[in-house]
């Protein structure tokens, strides 16, 4: 199978700089890298063909050669394996955009992540929904399109270390390397700042983003936008923006993992007698039936009316906790029939209330060891 042309490759013409060959391959490298195309054989090759080309491209005699003889100009058989391989490019170019390797660096460096604390309701973590977020971060500066240089002009190579970033410094029979003073690290100086950025190649800015919120999320869980982060230096890739779920207090549940409890107050003659009580849910209201003789504390379950977390293979449960009411404000009436229950229960104890019968039972063991 013929190669492609190396200039179509990058999509640039024959005469563009060397600038502009860089740039071309950059964007590129960042986009078909196997590390952010995983499992992706097209982007692997789109990336290998890519480093290929500028590889020829960047080198002037290579170029030299390509654009005279072609394919055949630059083939390694047909110049006998010498000069450099990939990994020289691979190394110059991805040291400009990881801050690594060897050769000119521009300490390009990927942005920022960033977090944003979300509070949202039961509901909607249960059922699932969609909010929209205002986040503050540092954008690409569209005016020099990241470059930190007024628009027209470029960035140009240190002189201090040619562009190394580093430079060498003879002390006695040592030689110690150094950041370099003028452009600290960054291998080149910008002698016309964009007046937008003022050089930095970022504006700081507000934006609104629309955030989705699956069903079944809990308290810390985390949703990730790609991408969404702040914005790389001197053309860095994007950093990912973390939105960190909270629940708010909710006025009748409490929700632990999957399943939901509430405290559900009972009336002392529906508690003893039984009867039937409406509770909530959070599909609506449902019926429970309470049993003769039911004490504060029980709980009763009703299955399946939880939460479906997100990772979950079936809906939790609801646990109903009864809380068994003292009346308050009775009238006359009411005592009277409170007393004259009272009375009739005298010698009754150890049957109508089994659990305080030997509770004393218990004390009076205490005492008498």
């Amino acid at each position: 199978m013929a190669k492609r042309d190396f200039y179509e490759i990058l999509g640039v013409n024959r005469d563009a700089s060397s600038e502009d060959i860089k740039k071309a391959y950059r964007k590129l490298a960042m986009k078909h890298h196997p590390d952010r195309n995983p499992d992706n054989p097209k982007s692997e090759g789109l990336f290998k063909e890519a480093k290929e080309a500028y590889e020829i491209l960047s080198d002037e005699q290579k170029r030299a050669a390509y654009d005279q003889y072609g394919h055949a100009g630059v083939d390694p058989q047909a110049r006998g394996g010498g000069g450099g391989g990939f990994g020289d490019s691979f190394s110059d170019i991805f040291g400009d955009i990881f801050g690594g390797g060897g050769g000119s660096r521009s300490n390009v460096y990927r942005g920022a992540d960033l977090r944003y604390n979300l509070e949202i309701s039961l509901e909607d973590a249960a059922h699932g929904s969609e909010t929209r977020i205002r986040i503050p971060t540092m954008a690409e500066c569209e005016a020099c399109e990241g470059s930190g240089a007024k628009k027209g002009t470029q960035p140009k190579t240190c002189p201090t270390c040619a562009g190394h970033g580093q430079v060498r410094m003879q002390q006695g029979f040592f030689s110690v390397q150094q950041t370099c003073p003028k452009c600290h690290g960054t291998g080149r100086y910008i002698p016309d700042p964009c007046t937008t950025c003022h050089g930095a190649g970022r504006i700081k800015q507000h934006k609104t983003l629309s955030v989705k919120i699956p069903a079944g999320v809990d308290e810390g869980d985390r949703i990730r936008l790609s991408g969404e982060g702040e914005a790389g230096v001197n053309g860095g890739p994007t950093g990912d923006l973390y939105v960190q779920i909270h629940l708010k207090p909710h006025a009748v549940f409490q929700r632990e993992h999957d399943d939901l409890h509430c405290e559900m107050p009972v009336s002392f003659t529906t508690a003893a007698l039984g009867g039937e009580i409406k509770v909530p849910t959070l599909d609506g209201a449902a019926h429970l039936k309470i049993p003769a003789g039911s004490q504060t504390g029980k709980a009763f379950r009703l299955r399946g009316k939880g939460v479906k977390g997100v990772r979950s293979h079936a809906q939790g449960d609801l646990l109903c906790h009864v809380v068994i009411e003292t009346p308050v404000n009775l009238t006359d009436r009411q005592k009277e029939l409170l007393r004259e229950f009272e009375e009739i229960s005298q010698g009754n104890d150890g049957r109508n209330n089994p659990k305080a019968q030997g509770w004393l039972d218990r004390v009076k063991e205490f005492f008498s060891d």
